[in-house]
């Protein structure tokens, strides 16, 4: 059973709320599949067949308002919208009534009307009563002009006849509405078609002229209604009684009844969720704009449509009653890939059923908008979302993104501008923190952090690996402590007693110990103080780094002066505790930090690669750590059950890894993202990427990168890219889908 009440899913990720819409019955995975590859996208060439003179598609984003509930069931609302704050309101003031009861909605049959006008009649008023006489007749010839429409219980129903005074020249103007019922299509051409088709009749009927034949979007006959009741104890906040806040309400709704210049704004925030709703299920909205406009103006005054009052047990009951016109089916429907998925989320199987969702949405917006206006205010609901998007619009990076948006609320400034002003004052500041703790790293020592560029996993069984060392790394220290050895990592929140009894210990730490015992420094009081550069988890080599780091402040500290090949040694054999069975990649790029061919043999072989000119790789962080371990036994489990066809995956991950050598040397960059590509296809094979990863990688290919794979364990962690060109535009395509990125050359 579909459920819409998902808490905390802002708190996800893009793909993360993917999965969970799976979980909950809206989505399958091969939805989520061809999200990820990019083919719900509206390209260029169908876009072409649309309009004309196409040079592009226009994105918009599509949020999910969660909470709906109408007639007893649930809907994850999707709205294609660029306003901030619409989302999350619909989805608030939904919770609201969802626990108050839900909405109740209703609507008449789907009806649109189409309008012949006849003129030049020399008597109108017989004209009038002579077309009445032969209605049943030309709905008869209505309805044979659309015969399948018929057969499904549509069609033709009735027509009117209405005179408005008309010119010294064409006389009276004589209008005839004919209705009809389209079912589950928008029917605009149907409609239109029936105008023009029974026009001849009207014109012999009426010995008239028919002038114009099309149809109306002022939708009259076409009327839905929503109405929730919300007890007052659901209404009331930290601030504000319930009983404050509904009087407010009714207050604010009377305003908009009596004032067009209130209405129209009012209104305007009843469309605010109907419109995004009628674009992402491929409705017209600007007829429904049109439509919704007349009717709200068909009195006296144009005025609100809705109604707020408070009933004789002291709930809060809002009603709204509005004009839609509203298709499932037909052409215009399947001319976008998205809306198919759209209605697929959303399980409507009926025009009624959306009208009905479609007024319920308009009526909520209503209520969070009243709500915000009679509380804390408009300006301060919109005031998060709108520095988030001023943040983006300033280009500021995902690592200073969150602060910059806090600064900016402070100020009250929400400008470009002013985000630019607060990110250059904390470039000041940063830099000479840099600056002074260059002076103080003169005393740390070093570990290089890695990017696996081919062979992972297979190099464990003997194959080739390109690694290759990454611009940060890892930065230890060590000195004299007064009472026991101690590991201290702030970055990472560590603070750990080494040696301690009876301790349920995870990996690093047992082979921090094991470090310590190997180098007879066991029973010194030591505090070893690390300075990371690089995420840890992330398949980047970070335990490895941190070992050799670690190392090498142990031997200067205790003048061991061990050379390159000894650090690289013990690191290994701590790479042991943490990994199990290491391939000996990593900590040989920790140590020497050059750009290596590496080979796993009883004696591991290291050969230099040399490269023109660098690299330009993106590493996107998935931010879901992965455990190198897991996956190194992962595979293990599966190369025991089936050698043979692991070791032909290993054969070929090697013969792309030695393909790859010759393409660095030539600079080859097409051929290498060719060959990045096949191998993440391998590694996929052996099941060590993830959904997340996956995702990265479609989103960098999509957007112009050469290649791209996994890096490192996989089970999480990062992926690299090969993009020469469009840096930029990648990165920030992996920060809008809610991952990190660092642009780095190797």
């Amino acid at each position: 059973m579909r459920n819409s009440r998902i808490p905390n899913f802002y708190d996800f990720s893009v793909f993360q709320r993917l999965d969970i819409l799976k979980e909950n019955g809206f989505l399958e995975q091969e939805d989520i599949k061809k999200l990820i590859a990019g083919e719900y996208d509206l390209k260029s060439e169908a876009a072409n067949k649309m309009i004309e003179n196409v040079i592009a598609s226009f994105s918009l984003p599509l949020g999910l308002a969660l909470n709906l509930q109408v007639n007893s069931k649930d809907y994850v609302v999707p709205l294609v919208v660029e306003e901030p704050s619409i989302v999350a309101a619909l989805s608030a003031s939904s919770k609201i009534v969802r626990n108050s009861g839900g909405f109740i909605a209703e609507s008449t049959r789907p009806v649109l009307i189409g309008q012949i006008l006849l003129i030049n009649a020399e008597h109108p008023f017989n004209a009038k009563e002579s077309i009445l006489n032969h209605k049943t007749e030309i709905l008869a010839l209505a309805n044979y002009l659309q015969p399948k429409m018929n057969a499904r219980g549509g069609g033709a129903i009735d027509l009117d006849v209405r005179i408005h005074p008309g010119t010294a020249k064409y006389g009276d103007l004589i209008v005839v509405h004919i209705y009809v019922d389209t079912k589950d299509a928008m029917g605009a051409n149907m409609v239109n078609s029936i105008c023009e088709g029974i026009a001849p009749m009207l014109e012999k009927i009426s010995n008239a002229s028919s002038f114009m034949r099309i149809l109306s979007n002022l939708h009259d006959r076409s009327i839905a209604t929503s109405t929730c009741t919300i007890p007052m104890e659901f209404l009331k906040s930290p601030k504000h009684t319930g009983e404050e806040l509904a009087d407010g309400i009714v207050l604010a709704n009377y305003f908009a009844s009596v004032d067009p210049y209130r209405a129209a704004t009012h209104n305007k925030g009843i469309m605010n969720g109907i419109d995004p709703l009628a674009i992402a299920t491929g409705n017209d909205w600007r007829a429904i704009e049109a439509g919704v406009h007349a009717f709200a103006a068909r009195g006296e005054v144009y005025t609100s449509l809705t109604n707020w009052y408070i009933d004789n047990e002291n709930n809060l009951v809002g009603k709204i009653k509005v004009p839609l016109k509203v298709g499932i089916v037909g052409a215009p429907l399947q001319s976008n890939p998205m809306i198919k998925l759209v209605h697929k989320i959303l399980g409507i199987t009926s025009a009624n059923e959306l009208m009905e969702l479609m007024a319920s949405v308009g009526l909520a917006q209503n209520f969070a908008a009243l709500k915000a206006l009679v509380s804390e205010g408009i300006q301060r609901g919109h005031m998060s979302l709108h520095a988030r998007s001023v943040a983006r619009a300033a280009g500021i990076s995902e690592q200073h993104f969150d602060f910059v948006v806090d600064e900016l609320i402070k100020s009250g400034e929400i400008k470009i501008w002013k985000a630019k002003e607060i990110m250059d004052n904390m470039t000041k500041i940063l830099n000479e923190e840099e600056s002074r703790k260059e002076i103080d790293e003169s005393e740390l020592h070093s570990g290089f952090g890695k990017v696996i560029l081919f062979g992972e996993h297979a190099v464990v069984y003997g194959s080739n690996a390109i690694a290759a060392p990454i611009s940060f790394a890892i930065k230890s220290k060590v000195e004299k402590a007064e009472s026991c050895s101690s590991i201290v990592i702030p970055r990472w929140g560590v603070e750990f007693e080494l040696f301690r009894k009876g301790e349920n210990k995870n990996s690093l730490i047992s082979a921090l110990e094991l470090i310590l015992m190997k180098m007879n420094l066991h029973n010194e009081k030591l505090q070893i103080l690390v300075f990371p550069h690089i995420p840890r988890a992330m398949g980047l080599g970070g335990s490895a780094a941190l070992a050799v780091s670690v190392i090498r402040a142990l031997s200067a500290f205790s003048s061991m002066n061990l050379t390159d090949s000894q650090v690289n040694d013990l690191a290994y054999e701590a790479e042991k505790v943490v990994h199990g069975t290491p391939s000996g990649i990593d900590n040989t790029m920790a140590t020497y930090g050059k750009l290596i061919r590496y080979k796993k043999d009883a004696d591991p072989q290291t050969y230099p690669i040399h490269t023109p000119i660098k690299i330009p790789l993106i590493i996107g962080l998935s931010g879901s750590e992965g455990l190198t371990l897991n996956m190194v036994r992962k595979v293990r489990e599966g190369w025991n059950k089936n050698k043979t066809l692991y070791d032909s995956i290993f054969n070929q991950i090697n013969e792309i890894t030695l393909q790859a050598i010759d393409a660095i040397n030539d600079y080859d960059l097409e051929k290498l993202g060719y060959l990045m590509n096949l191998n993440q296809g391998l590694l996929n094979a052996i099941q060590v990427s993830t959904p997340e990863l996956e995702e990265m990688i479609a989103l960098t290919r999509r957007n112009g990168a050469l290649g791209a794979k996994l890096t490192g364990g996989g089970g999480g962690g990062a992926m690299i890219c090969l993009c020469p060109e469009n840096r930029n535009l990648i990165s920030q395509a992996l920060n809008d889908a809610g991952y990190h990125t660092i642009i780095t050359d190797i």
